[in-house]
Formats: C-alpha cells, sequence, structure tokens
C-alpha cells in the first residue's frame, strides 16, 4: 500500500487549525468530554464497525459486550489510516497513538443505536505526527451500538458507526 502524507503550506495549515479548533470546541460539546487549553492539532472522519462478542455478564448471563473498533480514518475523502483494538489510531504517515477512556456522553440528539461521545487520554508515547498529543475526542458518533441479550458465547458481531476523532496537543 502506497504511503500517502498530508502536507500543508505555513498559510494552509494556520487556517486549518483555526477552523478545525472552532468546529472541535464549538458550544455543542458536551463539558465533560471537553479539554480545556488543549489545541487542536488533527481532526480526522471515520467509517468503520464496532464489533461485540456475546459473552456472560456479572449473573451469568448471555449478553453484547464491546470487543474492539476497526475504522478507516479518512481526511478529504482519502485513506490516511486506520483506528483498532487499544483503542489506537495509526496514521499512513507514521503516527500512532494509543488513548485510555476518561470521559463519555451521550451523543447529543442521538438515536438509538449511536455510540456516545467519549474523551480518551494519550497513554505510552504517540510517534510521529501523532507525537504530543494530550488527547483524542470521539464526536459526531453515527450508529454502532449493540446492546442486551444474545443467544450463543462466543459469537461476534460488527455494527457500522462513523465518527469524528479531534487529536488535541
Amino acid at each position: 500500500m502506497q504511503s500517502r502524507m498530508v502536507v500543508f503550506g505555513a498559510l494552509g495549515l494556520s487556517a486549518w487549525l483555526v477552523a478545525v479548533t472552532a468546529a472541535a470546541q464549538s458550544p455543542g460539546l458536551p463539558a465533560v468530554i471537553d479539554a480545556p487549553g488543549a489545541a487542536v492539532a488533527l481532526t480526522v472522519h471515520a467509517e468503520g464497525a464496532q464489533i461485540y462478542a456475546c459473552q456472560p455478564d456479572a449473573a451469568g448471563a448471555l449478553r453484547w459486550a464491546f470487543r474492539e473498533p476497526i475504522a478507516t480514518l479518512l481526511q478529504d475523502g482519502k485513506t490516511i489510516g486506520r483506528h483498532f483494538a487499544g483503542p489506537s489510531w495509526e496514521l499512513e504517515n507514521g503516527g500512532k497513538i494509543q488513548g485510555k477512556v476518561s470521559a463519555r456522553a451521550p451523543a447529543p440528539g442521538a438515536v438509538s443505536g449511536d455510540i456516545p461521545w467519549l474523551k480518551l487520554e494519550a497513554i505510552a508515547p504517540a510517534t510521529g505526527p501523532l507525537a504530543g498529543m494530550r488527547f483524542i475526542q470521539r464526536i459526531h458518533t453515527h450508529g454502532g451500538a449493540l446492546e442486551g441479550a444474545c443467544q450463543q458465547a462466543g459469537e461476534l458481531r460488527a455494527i457500522a458507526y462513523s465518527a469524528d476523532y479531534v487529536f488535541l496537543r
């Protein structure tokens, strides 16, 4: 697979960062996932699936449990990376980061089946263009949720979802 690198001129990057910062810190962002003082460095769109496994809960009843995400990261309609278990994000230009959920909020105006918005703290040293990121926000989610009872332990189910991921310094 050929590696693609997003390159901006100095003025282009500045203008893009201002626009993305304004969009990501809009009044509609739930306070619990806000990151005051952090600056937006990158926003990408994800299309993929949330994978669930049928397994026993604490009481022994079989229920759907989240297992991992699998998604393609897109920018301007072009693939620039992937999102996978960890949760981790890996860019084709060498950037890689892993996060840990620190806060969640219901998707604003969510319909049944939309996964929540998240704030994740970066863990472990990030690499490449993602080095120095402190937080990742998952916003603008559609789909991806699966809850309730299931019939056969070990069964897997993929539920389509999309979201925007905002990487903050």
